[in-house]
């Protein structure tokens, strides 16, 4: 069997069973079977509670990486700056490989103009299109119209709402601050 030391990583070659057990013990280790199907075995030199501990948090972290379902309510008469804040944050959400449900609400004599709850809903997937394809269309449901976005895949996510925070910080020009020390200079010699 083909035999690793797994702290390092470092491949100690082919080797019996008894020698690889051996060698384990020598080192108070325990030899771990990771690859039973391959031609020949490979074996790991591991401390086996901590070989099971660190498995079991991959599993976890895999049945958490399945994506999360976040959702963005609106109101048909939405102000500019809130849709650009909730739209800033369903890019995020996309950005992290979350589906987004977009609800939008209707309340009271809001009903009777539903068309305009589905033209805002075509604004929103235009204006998400580069971060997300719609994967269900929107629908009317009672007095809410639902949508849900997929996230694309991350190399064709191009966000279009950064905040603040997500720019780049601007550089300041040390340049024209020497340019005014030196004009100041110049006037107090005169």
């Amino acid at each position: 069997m083909r035999v690793i030391l797994g702290a390092t990583g470092e491949q100690l070659g082919v080797m019996r069973l008894q020698d690889a057990l051996r060698q384990a013990q020598n080192m108070g280790l325990d030899l771990v079977e990771v690859a039973p199907q391959a031609q020949p075995p490979v074996c790991r030199i591991v401390d086996y509670g901590k070989f099971k501990y660190e498995a079991a948090k991959q599993d976890k972290a895999a049945r958490n990486g399945a994506s999360k379902l976040k959702e963005i309510k609106f109101r048909v008469n939405i102000d500019s700056h809130d849709y650009e804040t909730k739209l800033r944050h369903g890019e995020e959400f996309l950005d992290k490989a979350n589906k987004v449900r977009v609800h939008l609400q209707f309340r009271g004599r809001e009903m009777a103009h539903q068309e305009l709850g589905i033209k805002l809903m075509g604004r929103i997937r235009e204006d998400l299109s580069g971060m997300a394809s719609v994967e269900q269309e929107p629908k009317l449901q009672g007095k809410s119209v639902t949508m849900t976005l997929a996230p694309l895949p991350a190399n064709k996510r191009k966000r279009r709402f950064l905040s603040t925070h997500d720019l780049p910080p601007l550089e300041d020009d040390h340049d024209d601050e020497d340019e005014e020390d030196d004009d100041d200079e110049e006037e107090a010699e005169e």
